[in-house]
């Protein structure tokens, strides 16, 4: 069985500077994208939520953003929050602590937001010191596994059906590779979730 909610220490970090989901009473899902903007994948994605009056947050890679600056222009235009996902998409177990924050510091000159999602879901405490002067990290509370190989579109709706709930945010990535997989998953999803009363709402 795959690691669908975030490893359990997280919940020790401070709620202002890390969060994993928000407090359940209202039917709000909180959708995330990793890894974009890129045309092979954004467009269909904004598309899709566009005809479920859906609202999501899109964690982008800075050199993506470099490539197409039009598609980070169409994100905000549709009313979509932006979160810094660095700029090479670096591994922070990787990756010394001040050549991270350069590299986070890099993506942001191309927008302005405080919400970042380390790639991989991969920092280390130094890095999180760091970081969240700047920034508050969000994480997740369920992952749909898109990224992979070996998990199927109908095992990553399942993922993302079995393990949402109010306050819950919700990983999807937006890239070439889970392009067929989001295509899949993303609208039943919604639907399903529409159809309960649920709204889907940016990170504030």
């Amino acid at each position: 069985m795959k690691s669908v909610k975030p490893p359990f220490f997280f919940k020790w970090f401070n709620p202002d500077n890390l969060v994993c989901e928000f407090p359940g009473g209202q039917k709000v899902i909180y959708l995330t994208f990793d890894d974009g903007p890129v045309p092979e994948a954004t467009p269909e994605a904004l598309d899709i939520l566009e005809k479920f009056d859906a609202r999501a947050t899109f964690f982008l890679v800075g050199d993506n953003v470099r490539k197409n600056p039009d598609l980070l222009v169409e994100i905000q235009n549709k009313g979509h929050a932006i979160g810094n996902h660095t700029f090479h998409h670096l591994n922070g177990w990787h990756t010394p602590p001040g050549a991270y924050l350069d590299d986070v510091m890099r993506c942001q000159s191309f927008f302005t937001t405080r919400l970042f999602r380390p790639p991989y879901g991969r920092f280390t405490p130094s890095q999180y010191f760091l970081i969240r002067k700047h920034f508050r990290f969000v994480l997740w509370s369920a992952l749909t596994y898109d990224f992979d190989r070996y998990t199927s579109a109908e095992q990553c709706l399942k993922y993302a059906l079995e393990y949402s709930h109010c306050g819950s945010v919700v990983v999807f990535h937006n890239h070439l590779k889970t392009v067929d997989k989001v295509r899949y998953a993303l609208p039943r999803f919604l639907e399903h979730f529409s159809d309960m009363g649920f709204t889907f709402h940016p990170i504030p």
